[in-house]
């Protein structure tokens, strides 16, 4: 049986994989912005980016709990895609605000 430490540890790990995850989808919609994407580079980038999400979660969930799936890293993983959505909106809203700022001077 592990210890709560480690159990913390692990749902530590697993946030920020959410992290990482919800930061690099993210980017993604940012190029879509810049960039103009059709339809079938869009479905491609999509499923490349879930069937490379689905590789990295399973690399992580494989080297912290050996493979099985436990619910607090699934836990984990979804807290750290919440923080990442609330603290991006929060930086989105700052910049928005900012930028209002120094149109109106």
């Amino acid at each position: 049986m592990l210890g709560i430490g480690v159990e913390f540890g692990f749902f530590i790990h697993a946030a920020l994989s959410g992290v990482i995850v919800t930061t690099v989808y993210t980017c993604i919609r940012v190029l879509r912005r810049l960039i103009g994407h059709n339809l079938i580079v869009i479905a491609a980038e999509d499923l490349l980016f879930w069937v490379g999400t689905a590789i990295y979660l399973f690399s992580q969930m494989y080297q912290t709990s050996d493979g099985s799936i436990r619910w607090f890293f699934v836990l984990g993983v979804l807290f750290g895609m919440l923080v990442a959505t609330i603290v991006g909106h929060a930086i989105k809203k700052v910049l928005l605000n900012r930028s209002k700022r120094y149109k109106m001077d």
